[in-house]
């Protein structure tokens, strides 16, 4: 590679870290939705390529809904407590009892789908008028609609109909008031190309990700790590297997994957290999319907 040519991987970080400074330009109070997961802790690493030695210009915002994996709670604390930065939670057991929402019944209760709700609520009670999301295109259908700044509606509704071009890189984020926009500064990232960029910058990740030995049962061909969220019945096995997991949503809606993967190069391999998205694999509520993750976004959803 001579003097000229920039590696895939440099493209890739220059336009998100544009992205990030273009959020931090033309709005007043973006925030970072941040999880503790693999993309938005790729984010976070980029925005502090983006702003450092100075402060980050938004809070790590993240919406918890009291069933996550207790492995990517302790990263999320422990990282916003490392880099000084300003952590805000919001819960959505909280939201649940002051709006009277019903919570979800069933095997799989995921409260994924309340997250909207109070999501909307942080917004307005910030008065964010941008959230920095690491959603990408290559994870869903209805994601690759998307582009960089996707604009919400005063309702937090998004119209898929409604999107403004974006050439040459240039963004639009001019919003009416109540309006507000996701940035996706990852969008064309692949899950190939986080995985290389994790092993290229030696980013820390939770354990989760790599191999380990958890009790799970099968279900529709899927293994579900058994918990405290989940309902098991009198037919459920219960095993001991090797599994890591490829995304990490909340315990009742996310799969895990059988794997001997305890390294970063052990992971791409498996990539390289695989022939299913990692939400395709992984993501339970993703198969209620065909539509199942455009009608969540359509009503706020990330």
């Amino acid at each position: 590679m001579d003097e000229y040519t920039i590696d895939y991987l440099d493209q890739l970080e220059s336009e998100a870290i544009h992205i990030m400074r273009e959020v931090a330009g033309q709005f007043e109070r973006p925030a970072l939705l941040f999880s503790g997961g693999k993309d938005s802790i790729t984010l976070v690493h980029l925005a502090l390529k983006a702003f450092r030695p100075g402060k980050l210009p938004f809070p790590l915002v993240h919406i918890d809904t009291g069933h996550n994996f207790p492995e990517a709670l302790q990263f999320r604390d422990k990282l916003a407590s490392d880099l000084n930065e300003r952590l805000v939670v919001r819960k959505v057991e909280d939201t649940i009892r002051t709006k009277g929402l019903t919570e979800p019944k069933g095997k799989f209760a995921s409260r994924n789908a309340l997250q909207t709700f109070t999501l909307l609520d942080t917004i307005e009670e910030f008065r964010f008028d941008a959230c920095i999301g690491g959603a990408r295109r290559d994870e869903e259908k209805a994601r690759a609609k998307e582009r960089i700044f996707s604009v919400r509606d005063e309702f937090g509704q998004w119209d898929p109909k409604l999107q403004r071009p974006e050439l040459w890189n240039t963004y639009n984020g001019k919003i009416h008031n109540g309006e507000n926009v996701r940035a996706f500064p990852i969008s064309n990232w692949t899950e190939l190309d986080v995985w290389n960029y994790i092993r290229r910058e030696k980013i820390g990740l939770p354990s989760i990700y790599f191999a380990h030995n958890r009790a799970v049962i099968e279900h529709q061909g899927q293994l579900v790590a058994v918990s405290d969220f989940i309902q098991l019945d009198e037919s459920d096995v219960v095993q001991n297997r090797n599994v890591r997991y490829r995304t990490v949503g909340d315990m009742t809606c996310t799969a895990a994957v059988e794997s001997d993967a305890a390294t970063i190069d052990d992971i791409i391999t498996e990539i390289i290999a695989t022939r299913t998205s990692e939400r395709g694999e992984t993501r339970i509520d993703d198969r209620v319907s065909e539509a199942a993750m455009e009608d969540r976004k359509k009503g706020g959803y990330f």
